[in-house]
């Protein structure tokens, strides 16, 4: 089982241009014989998943992916982790993403697979934390904790800054550390990360080992993500309507005006 050095990809079509002409392919039977490159495999990929033709679309992408190709790569991997119209594989997912991730092992921030770099780091943590059932890839948290901490440390990424910061301060992965689930989430929150401003807000509202109780800004953080919080997120308006039913007036006001003010900014940018 490969178990991807550090790197790997993640990734988005972003900047490829879908335009081209139209395709005469039988969208349920494509050749992927008749490509001359990983690249117009990869735009025929791109083009055929636009139209709908799902396995067309990843047969092609499977092409440009098994020739190198970093976005045809996470592109088809995504598909499979999905079963985004073709049946789902984790584990031929991991594999491919493990592939992506030992091809760009000396990639820097700066180039431009950076960001699928970045986001494959996130994606294979969620792999190790939880571990794909019938297969050799078992839950690991300490390998996950180490996936999601490069990608938060190198490339600056809001969801693997979350994500390290809710493993410390699960606890999961190692011994818990509320200083460093503060930190993470303070550096994803200010990227406007809703689950690190509620898991931000509830550490200063409620305090915490290492932390200085501070409840109006606490309140403001669960404020903010409450606003902006999904429908599914439960444990966020929970978390900040325990925090309202306890903090006193004055906290409240001012917890309330400093969030009015932070979206009054956001909209500004």
């Amino acid at each position: 089982m490969r178990t991807c050095s550090v790197f790997f990809g993640v990734a988005v079509a972003a900047g490829l241009s879908l335009a081209g002409p139209a395709f005469a392919l039988d969208p349920q039977s494509i050749n992927t014989n008749t490509f001359t490159s990983p690249q117009e495999a990869l735009q025929e990929g791109l083009q055929l998943y636009r139209q709908g033709h799902k396995q067309s679309a990843f047969d092609a992408l499977n092409f440009a992916a098994e020739k190198g190709d970093p976005v045809a790569q996470w592109q088809a991997a995504k598909m499979l982790g999905e079963g985004d119209g073709i049946k789902r594989d984790d584990y031929k997912a991991f594999e491919m993403l493990s592939d992506l991730a030992d091809a760009h092992a000396e990639d820097s921030p700066g180039e431009p697979s950076s960001r699928l770099v970045s986001r494959a780091f996130v994606k294979l943590g969620k792999y190790y934390q939880s571990g794909i059932p019938n297969s050799e890839v078992k839950a690991d948290p300490d390998r996950a904790r180490q996936m999601y901490n490069h990608a938060a440390t190198i490339y600056g990424d809001s969801d693997a800054q979350y994500d390290l910061a809710r493993m410390y301060y699960d606890g999961e992965g190692g011994e818990r550390d509320a200083v460093q689930a503060a930190r993470w989430s303070k550096l994803s929150a200010d990227k406007g990360n809703i689950d690190a401003q509620a898991l931000l807000g509830h550490l200063l509202f409620e305090g915490d080992d290492g932390i200085d109780r501070q409840p109006v800004l606490g309140l403001m953080y669960l404020t903010i993500a409450s606003e902006r919080a999904r429908p599914t997120d439960r444990w966020i308006f929970e978390m900040q309507e325990e925090a309202v039913s306890v903090a006193t007036e004055n906290e409240r006001r001012t917890a309330m005006a400093l969030a009015d003010d932070w979206f009054a900014k956001s909209k500004k940018n």
